[in-house]
């Protein structure tokens, strides 16, 4: 048996039901035999089994007072995954649906995002059950403080340095850094994501989003292409959605899709994106009402979403961006993708794709840009935010976005030159894999069996 088939069965038998951990572990494990078979020494010093493991989990209850003056009751996560290039760092997720697997597939795929971008940056994530959806103000204020309240002893600006994710904005973080402010009695950059008047980065919020189109961009003109004048689908209708249909925009594209979790949303058109951005603010807002002011567009219900995928792909277009959550892309829905003129596919979500869906936009060769490659801009700018901090000082959104494009070019590069070493051209899933590992790897081996 291979070191990489006895690493997963380990794996397998170490964390039994995490289905989202195991696939992100072996969608990255079943590319690297090349690079174990030219490197011996990661076979010899376990590298495989000591990076699928985290390096510290920490779970916590978080009791916190409702409105009604009724206790709640939710769940902590805080997974330490990697610290073989710097502190760790990752989001917080505030979902409904997070559970120890999901926070641990997305710091596994954290690890390799962070090393792709070549700053000093470890690999992390965190959440909670917490739903923030429908509470007001004070109740979000007071989940965040008593999250804290546990959170604080575990994180700071070289331990362990927490961001946003889905749940978790600007007003989340700025109550988290007011309670980790109040029990420490440092103003320090122990979180990114802030407001610009304490210690915020311009241009973080839209990093995601703006980072994944420059990303497809570098993968076009390899091929010649560009995305002025292509129509886009875009899926989610979030910060990384909504900043991504703000780039190409900028780029002379046309988004035609946004959706929620409620429906899609398809304007051939183009999006009216301050309309979007204006439903979203509201309470509950739904993408429905979005006809009331365009009755040309068309509004797809979840209930009426084809059984073997996601409305959202199921339009003609020259490129994707699916930028919701994991697994929302499924075999049928690459197939129809590919079938309607699609020609690049960037993932500004974590782990969009299902595995086949990988596979498949893999065989017939698109331009296919994998998560932790093509949404690294939001991370690499929190390190900028880091820097800035550090230094106590704070750039212009221009030097940020410099900053921005030269990553995303960078990690584009790395990504392209691995899979073209390993004799593998134009695969980025091959090649963003193989240079994120080699780079933690190396640095593991330097420093020991820690």
């Amino acid at each position: 048996m291979s070191y990489v088939s006895r690493t997963l069965q380990g794996l397998k038998q170490s964390f039994p039901a995490q289905t989202e951990f195991y696939q992100a572990v072996e969608e990255v494990l079943e590319t690297l035999p090349p690079v174990l078979e030219a490197n011996p020494r990661y076979e010899e010093q376990n590298i495989l089994r000591r990076i699928i493991e985290p390096e510290r989990q920490i779970t916590f209850r978080v009791t916190w007072m409702d409105d009604d003056n009724r206790i709640q009751v939710n769940r902590g996560h805080r997974v330490q995954f990697n610290s073989a290039l710097g502190p760790y760092k990752g989001g917080l997720r505030f979902h409904p649906t997070v559970n120890p697997s999901i926070i641990k597939f997305l710091g596994f795929e954290q690890i390799f995002k962070n090393a792709l971008t070549g700053l000093a940056i470890g690999g992390g994530k965190g959440g909670s059950n917490f739903d923030p959806r429908g509470r007001s103000d004070m109740e979000i204020m007071r989940f965040c403080q008593s999250f804290m309240t546990e959170l604080y002893r575990h994180v700071g600006p070289t331990t362990d340095v927490p961001a946003g994710d889905i749940g978790v904005g600007t007003r989340e973080i700025a109550y988290l850094f007011g309670q980790y402010k109040r029990l420490t009695k440092r103003f320090e950059g122990v979180l990114t994501g802030k407001g610009l008047l304490w210690g915020g980065s311009a241009g973080r919020e839209a990093a995601t989003g703006h980072g994944c189109v420059y990303f497809a961009q570098h993968m076009l003109e390899d091929r010649g292409e560009q995305l002025e004048g292509q129509r886009c689908l875009v899926s989610g209708a979030g910060n990384v959605a909504l900043h991504t249909v703000e780039k190409l925009y900028e780029l002379n594209a046309t988004p035609v899709t946004v959706s929620d979790s409620k429906g899609t949303l398809y304007h051939a058109d183009g999006i009216d994106l301050p309309l979007v951005r204006s439903l979203k603010r509201q309470p509950n807002g739904s993408l429905a009402a979005y006809m009331e002011e365009h009755t040309e567009a068309e509004y797809t219900p979840v209930s009426d979403y084809p059984a073997d995928g996601h409305a959202v792909w199921r339009y003609p277009a020259f490129a994707a961006f699916p930028s919701a959550t994991q697994n929302e892309l499924t075999r049928a829905d690459a197939e129809a993708l590919v079938e309607n003129g699609c020609q690049c596919l960037a993932e500004g979500a974590n782990m969009p794709c299902e595995a086949e869906a990988v596979h498949f936009l893999e065989d017939v060769g698109i331009a296919y840009g994998p998560g932790k490659a093509a949404n690294a801009g939001g991370v690499a700018v929190s390190q900028l935010e880091m820097a800035q901090n550090a230094r106590m000082q704070a750039w212009s959104e221009e030097r940020v976005d410099e900053h921005l494009q030269r990553i995303m070019r960078e990690i584009y590069l790395r990504a392209s030159t691995t899979a073209e070493e390993f004799g593998v051209p134009g695969n980025l899933v091959v090649g963003g894999n193989i240079a994120g590992f080699r780079r933690v790897a190396e640095a593991m081996i330097d420093q020991g069996a820690v």
